[in-house]
């Protein structure tokens, strides 16, 4: 498939869905305490990274941009979904959020402390993932943190139903945390820490730590 085709699939499918999407995620943070035990090791990360925003990159409707800032972190987001950034600008009028993709970030090189891509890569492409990375490695500055939450396995599935049983079309790829790491070092990062979390095989999901390796000097 081509990254038109699989993008415009993602858009139309999130638009689709935004509405029941947001209102069924809305309060999952609450019964969720080891992902907000993840987001708040993230928010300390990004803070003593440096002063600057924090970029939450497929945010859906913001509730972890809003989740984020209520942690101290100066924190903004992009979704792809125009549907979702317009519940987001609602629900959260507070906060910025801007419609755009992860495959041409429309940021500024070394603009932003950190970068939360909280289950947002789930339907890029395997081949596609690398220039992705390569641009959160261009936005983020020096030293700055980056998380990765994605859902593990090995293997590729086609969603045409879901949030209230409406009718979607994107694939949902997981893949080994291991895979993902060899990613990351390969975009210029150096990864911290992996986490895995949930025994549940349907539902297990990984959370990788990482920073954008410091700028060495010209004459090094």
């Amino acid at each position: 498939m081509s990254a038109d085709g699989w993008l415009a699939d993602t858009r139309a499918s999130y638009d689709t869905v935004a509405g029941s999407y947001a209102d069924l995620l809305r309060d999952a943070l609450s019964d969720a305490p080891y992902e907000r035990a993840v987001l708040a090791l993230f928010a300390e990360l990004a803070r003593t990274s440096g002063e600057g925003p924090v970029a939450d990159i497929g945010c859906g409707p913001g509730r972890i941009t809003a989740y984020l800032k209520g942690l101290g972190v100066d924190a903004f987001g992009i979704d792809l979904s125009p549907a979702m950034i317009d519940i987001a600008r609602r629900d959260h009028p507070e906060l910025r959020f801007e419609v755009g993709s992860m495959t041409d970030l429309d940021l500024s090189d070394s603009s932003v402390a950190g970068i939360l891509a909280w289950f947002s890569l789930i339907h890029v492409p395997d081949d596609e993932v690398p220039a992705v990375l390569a641009h959160f490695h261009r936005v983020l500055r020096p030293d700055g943190a980056l998380l990765l939450a994605f859902h593990v396995g090995d293997e590729h599935r086609l969603k045409t139903e879901g949030y209230g049983g409406h009718p979607m079309n994107v694939y949902v790829h997981r893949r080994p945390p291991d895979r993902v790491a060899a990613w990351l070092s390969d975009a210029g990062f150096a990864v911290e820490a992996r986490m895995l979390h949930s025994p549940d095989d349907s539902r297990r999901g990984a959370f990788l730590f990482a920073r954008r390796r410091p700028q060495l000097p010209s004459s090094y």
